[in-house]
C-alpha cells in the first residue's frame, strides 16, 4: 500500500506540472513513478517516505535533488536536457532524458536522500506581482481624495518567507502591454503581469518605499549562501526559463539589500508586530497559509485582529494574502486585501506562480 500511495502521489504532481506548464517536470515525474513501482533507484531514493502525504511534496524532492546535481555540474548527461544550464528539452520526444535521470539518482544516492529531508521551497517572485497590486490598492485608499502625494512609507511583516526574495518587492518592476510599474533598473521584471487591463489603481501609482523589511519561516534560506541559491534554484522547474531568469534577478538583488527572515512560527513573528505613527504597517502572505497547523493559524488570525483594531489613519495596517481558495469545485488563487477593521476584500486573481493576473468577474 505505501509503493501504490508514493506511486499515485508522482502521477498527481506530474499531471500538475503539466497543467502548470512544465512538460520536462511531468515526462520525468511519469518515469519516475513506474521506476518506484519497479524497485529501480527512485525506490531506493525514498525509501521510508513512501507514506509521506501530500504536502511534503516529495515528488517535488526528488526533482529538486537531481536539479541541484544538475546545476553544481554532477550529472552531464542529464544537462543536455535540462534548459536551465543551457540545455536541449524536446517535448516531442519527453522520454530522452529518463535514462541520464535515472542513471543520477543512482549514481549520487546518498545525496539524493539527503536532499529530500528538506522541504521544497522555492520562494516564487512572480507572486509578488499581486502582492505590490494590493499595496498599491492600500495607498490608494488611504490617500486624500484627489490626492497626487507620495506613498507611505511601508513597514513590511512577510509569513513564510522562505529566503526572503519577496520583501524586495518594492524593487521589482511589473509590465504588460501599455503598462508599467516599479524601478525601470531592476533586474527582476515581472513580464506579462496583467491578462487583461491592470486595475485601476495601479494606473499612475507611485513606487512603493519600504523602510522596514521583517520576515520569518520554520526553516530560512540564506539567498546570499552558495548552498542557499542552490536550492532555491533547484525547485524551479528547469524548463520554465522566465521564473529562472526572475530568481536570478532576485538574488541579485538579495545580495545587496539585507532583508533578513527569522526562524520562527508565524504567531510567534507576529507577536512583535505593532503599526506606527506616519507609516503604513503591512503584513503579506503567499501559498504558505496551507503549512500552518490549524491552532497556529488560529493564534494567525488573532494577531492579527489585534494589529487591525489598532490600526487608525495616522498608523494604517493592511493584511495582505494571495492564498488559494475554494470556488465551487475549484480552487483558485485569490489576492484578498482588509485595510484596518474594514472587511476583507478580493482584488485579483492570478496563476499559481502569480503570472498573468486579471481581475475576476465573478467575485
Amino acid at each position: 500500500m505505501s509503493l501504490d500511495h508514493a506511486v499515485a502521489m508522482f502521477h498527481h504532481q506530474a499531471a500538475a506540472c503539466a497543467e502548470l506548464g512544465s512538460p520536462l517536470s511531468a515526462a520525468l515525474l511519469r518515469r519516475a513513478a513506474a521506476d518506484l513501482a519497479d524497485g529501480g533507484p527512485c525506490a531506493a531514493a525514498i525509501a521510508g517516505r513512501e507514506d509521506a502525504p501530500g504536502p511534503d511534496a516529495v515528488a517535488l524532492r526528488l526533482l529538486g535533488a537531481v536539479h541541484a546535481l544538475v546545476l553544481s555540474g554532477r550529472a552531464p548527461a542529464l544537462a543536455a536536457h535540462y534548459p536551465s544550464v543551457g540545455g536541449q528539452f524536446d517535448p516531442a520526444d519527453p522520454d530522452a532524458p529518463w535514462p541520464a535521470f535515472r542513471d543520477a539518482v543512482a549514481a549520487h544516492l546518498p545525496f539524493v536522500r539527503e536532499w529530500l529531508t528538506r522541504p521544497p521551497q522555492t520562494n516564487e517572485v512572480g507572486r509578488a506581482n499581486l502582492l505590490l497590486t494590493g499595496l498599491a490598492w492600500a495607498q490608494r485608499q488611504l490617500a486624500a481624495p484627489g490626492a497626487e502625494s507620495a506613498a507611505l512609507p511601508v513597514r513590511l511583516y512577510e509569513l513564510g518567507s522562505s529566503a526572503g526574495l519577496n520583501l524586495l518587492a518594492d524593487r521589482f518592476r511589473c509590465t504588460a502591454p501599455g503598462f508599467s510599474y516599479g524601478p525601470a533598473d531592476s533586474p527582476v521584471v515581472l513580464a506579462d503581469a496583467w491578462r487583461d487591463e491592470p486595475p485601476a489603481w495601479l494606473r499612475g501609482a507611485p513606487e512603493q518605499r519600504v523602510v522596514e523589511r521583517h520576515g520569518c519561516d520554520p526553516t530560512p534560506i540564506d539567498p546570499r549562501s552558495a548552498e542557499g541559491a542552490l536550492a532555491l534554484r533547484a525547485y524551479v522547474w528547469a524548463d520554465q526559463l522566465p521564473r529562472v531568469e526572475r530568481l536570478n534577478g532576485a538574488l541579485e538583488l538579495a545580495a545587496r539589500t539585507p532583508a533578513p527572515v527569522e526562524a520562527v512560527g508565524a504567531a510567534e513573528f507576529l507577536r512583535g508586530a505593532a503599526t506606527a505613527g506616519g507609516t503604513l504597517t503591512v503584513v503579506w502572505h503567499s501559498i504558505m497559509r496551507q503549512y500552518v497547523p490549524a491552532a497556529e493559524w488560529r493564534s494567525v488570525e488573532g494577531e492579527l485582529a489585534r494589529l487591525a483594531a489598532a490600526s487608525d489613519p495616522a498608523a494604517p495596517f493592511v493584511h495582505l494574502a494571495l492564498e488559494p481558495r475554494r470556488v465551487g469545485a475549484e480552487h483558485r488563487f485569490l489576492l484578498t486585501a482588509r485595510l484596518g477593521a474594514e472587511p476583507e476584500r478580493v482584488l485579483a486573481e492570478a496563476a499559481p506562480h502569480g503570472l498573468p493576473a486579471w481581475l475576476p468577474a465573478d467575485l
